[in-house]
């Protein structure tokens, strides 16, 4: 299965999107020019890698003068898929699921998401910051009726594999994975796996050197 379909590294999709965050950060008053190497000095990453990074988004950039910084926030929104929204689902509404729900600016990096399931019967019916919460069974019809493209899963592991088999047949094209296991699905299907306890591990690794 595709872990991320792109021909870069997530390592640079996570780079473009701090640029994102610091283009937007800056101040109105900031000059209306931006370079790479201003980039690269505000968030310590070598400017060679920024100049590289950003010729893959951007065609604007002026020698000697930089990018148009509203330019740039525009070609950058519309590399990372901001600027359009993409249907989604969401599926097992526990406390990681409520907490993703209830996270407001989804929107604002082209994600919408128009419902989402649970089997339990207290959560099932329920609206949870203005999302209704549908029964598991209607993950495939839901899917096809709201044409979703992208199923976020926060189930435990070992529900996770029906649950993404039923947002494939429902038309998904890429899975949000936070449950702690591996998915099998076709190769055509984009899997991004959220591993917690992997990235706590590296940080407590960081930590103790």
């Amino acid at each position: 299965m595709k872990k991320i379909a792109s021909s870069i590294s997530a390592n640079a999709y996570h780079r473009i999107t701090r640029y994102l965050n610091y283009l937007i950060g800056l101040s109105k008053e900031y000059e209306e020019y931006i370079s790479s190497t201003n980039i690269g000095d505000a968030l310590n990453i070598n400017n060679v890698v920024v100049r590289k990074d950003l010729s893959i988004v951007s065609g604007n950039g002026k020698s000697k003068i930089g990018y148009d910084k509203l330019e740039l926030i525009r070609d950058i929104k519309k590399f990372l898929g901001h600027d359009t929204l993409t249907n989604s689902v969401l599926v097992g509404v526990g406390h990681l699921g409520q907490a993703l729900l209830s996270y407001k600016n989804f929107k604002k990096y082209g994600l919408n998401i128009v419902t989402a399931f649970d089997i339990s019967e207290k959560i099932v019916g329920k609206i949870v910051n203005n999302t209704k919460i549908l029964n598991s069974k209607e993950i495939v019809d839901s899917c096809i009726f709201f044409n979703v493209k992208v199923g976020i899963i926060t189930t435990p592991d070992f529900i996770a594999q029906e649950v993404a088999e039923a947002l494939v047949n429902g038309g998904v094209s890429a899975i949000w994975n936070f449950a702690p296991c591996e998915l099998k699905v076709p190769n055509e299907i984009s899997v991004k796996y959220e591993d917690m306890a992997a990235s706590l591990a590296i940080l407590i690794k960081q930590l103790n050197k």
